[in-house]
């Protein structure tokens, strides 16, 4: 018996399938009751077929309820204002199941009217993390009053100005949307330093949680010796069926894998605690 290990898959779609709502919702749901961390959703302006995949995880949530789920969002045509009001938002309607994988797209940056030089792109990645969790945490928590007696909606002692000034961003804030309940929907990319989940190779990144991608499905075996190098969990690139009605029960049967959620945010299921707003 070794101790549990994390599970996301990466939700493909190919074909008309790829612009259906009903698609992905059922993928979701077939990930959730086999209890799986997250999903995430590939996002078309970063090349792939389909829909928005901030959009595309919003309306998988209200009909889901524990699954961890985390859109792609591609920082290099995307504001991050705008991204950090559409993540909570989607932390909002999925009742803290949100999370976001920044990417950066140099390919088709210069249809954006950006500039030519993509070669710091993960840098800007960086600033936009950063910005980001600035703006979730520019409304402390319990700033709404809703005091119809008074007609006071917020408290705005509790709203704080984040005053961003970077290379690529000038944000002073706050943000119009009160702060996610998660705090900081988790933020994942394939880059270390700044993400809290990144998919890579080497698992002693400091200050996050690894995970591997594994295309195709892995033995159990497998998987538990890339857990005792240090992985923290794994996202697996291969068709959800083979995922859930093979890998899995095989994984449970070793003691690998939970058999039920045991909480009710990404956070909880990732074991990361709540973080502290930085403003209050």
């Amino acid at each position: 018996m070794g101790s549990p290990l994390h599970l996301a898959v990466a939700l493909r779609a190919t074909g008309d399938e790829a612009f259906t709502a009903k698609h992905w919702v059922e993928l979701a749901r077939e990930a959730e009751e086999a209890a799986l961390d997250f999903v995430t959703f590939d996002d078309s302006l970063g090349g792939e077929p389909g829909l928005d995949a901030v959009l595309t995880a919003a309306r998988v949530a209200p009909l889901t309820s524990r699954i961890g789920l985390v859109p792609t969002a591609v920082v290099t045509h995307t504001e991050p204002f705008h991204l950090s009001k559409a993540i909570a938002t989607l932390d909002y309607v999925s009742k803290g199941r949100a999370g976001v994988q920044l990417t950066t797209d140099s390919l088709h940056g210069k249809h954006f009217g950006r500039r030519e030089n993509f070669d710091d792109l993960w840098e800007e990645a960086a600033d936009h993390a950063e910005v980001l969790r600035r703006l979730w945490d520019s409304w402390e928590d319990g700033a709404e009053i809703r005091d119809v007696t008074t007609g006071r909606f917020i408290d705005r002692e509790k709203l704080h100005h984040i005053d961003f000034e970077g290379r690529w961003f000038s944000v002073r804030g706050p943000s119009i949307t009160p702060r996610p309940p998660q705090g900081h929907p988790p933020i994942a990319a394939t880059e270390p330093g700044f993400a809290d989940i990144v998919f890579g190779d080497d698992p002693s990144v400091p200050g996050a949680l690894v995970f591997r991608d594994v295309t195709g499905v892995p033995e159990a075996g497998q998987l538990r010796e890339w857990q005792e190098q240090g992985f923290a969990g794994f996202r697996i690139h291969a068709d959800l069926h083979e995922v859930t009605r093979g890998l899995v029960p095989e994984l449970r049967g070793k003691g690998l894998f939970r058999t039920e959620y045991e909480h009710t945010t990404l956070r909880g299921h990732l074991g990361l605690a709540k973080p502290a707003n930085q403003y209050a």
